[in-house]
């Protein structure tokens, strides 16, 4: 359900962006295939009026939404829209191979900038999106312009970044994770002040009425799904990366050791990773 809406740096950091957004598609594509039986119970539990013929996926990524609807509504055309080339190069190849590419369009689009022409579709998702826009409020109301009358948008938010190691872990330096996300947050604050907003009054603000919201809380064993720990090393990664200037010696050093596949404490070798996230869902209606 994770995507990303902002735009691409360009030029210089040309290389730099291609490295970082095929790192991002792995964990996008990862996500998907982790919470793919919990983004199914969603677009179930959607209420839509009828099935929807035209839907539109903002913030798309590689399509784990966009996947998950066309499955639910096989009637359903999606229009998919990031940012990311890279990410809708990657949508397009997998709606190749799964045959359903005659029923999705993809579009590049800043959705801080000049809206993009999307139709009049039925049904709007948007997936761990909407936080990392500049102005969510105007993606809102342009939402609710663009919808069919009686249209429903789907909002999904996360909390929070996904969570893998138990408070113990590691058992040299307990409750690292937590110190790394904490780094993370403070170099990033400021940057994504939406991520977890209750979005319920700024729908109701762009016009909509929320007929229903639900929290869902996700722990997913490492023994009870393969991707876990693959997924776990990816985003811990990532995390270093973008936070370490941020963590003492110790616990760089002590998560230098978790992130090393050869070691016998590494990430892959770990029985105690699970998955753990919580994210909610608004369903809002164009009156």
């Amino acid at each position: 359900m994770t995507s990303h809406a902002h735009p691409a740096p360009t030029h210089a950091h040309d290389h730099d962006h291609t490295h970082d957004q095929v790192d991002h598609s792995e964990i996008l594509d990862l996500d998907a295939t982790v919470l793919a039986e919990h983004l199914t119970s969603v677009t179930a539990w959607l209420p839509v009026a009828a099935p929807p013929r035209h839907i539109v996926d903002l913030g798309c990524g590689t399509g784990a939404g966009t996947f998950a609807l066309l499955a639910r509504f096989p009637e359903a055309r999606v229009t998919a829209v990031d940012s990311s080339a890279a990410h809708l190069r990657r949508l397009q190849e997998k709606a190749c191979a799964e045959r359903v590419d005659d029923r999705v369009r993809t579009v590049q689009a800043d959705l801080d900038a000049a809206w993009p022409d999307l139709g009049r579709p039925d049904l709007v998702w948007a997936s761990a999106s909407l936080h990392h826009m500049a102005d969510p409020r105007r993606a809102l109301r342009e939402t609710h312009g663009a919808l069919a009358p009686g249209g429903l948008l789907a909002v999904v938010e996360l909390a929070g970044y996904p969570r893998f190691l138990p408070a113990t872990a590691p058992e040299d330096r307990p409750g690292l994770e937590d110190r790394l996300h904490a780094a993370s947050e403070r170099r990033h604050e400021g940057l994504v002040p939406h991520r977890g907003a209750d979005w319920g009054p700024m729908l109701d603000a762009a016009g909509f009425g929320v007929e229903a919201e639900r929290t869902i809380t996700v722990e997913i064993a490492a023994a009870d799904s393969e991707a876990v720990g693959h997924y776990a090393l990816r985003s811990l990664q990532r995390l270093r990366d973008s936070a370490s200037d941020g963590l003492a010696p110790e616990d760089l050093d002590a998560l230098d050791r978790l992130l090393d596949t050869t070691a016998a404490h590494g990430l892959p070798h770990r029985s105690d990773l699970a998955l753990r996230t919580e994210r909610t869902v608004w369903a809002a209606r164009r009156a």
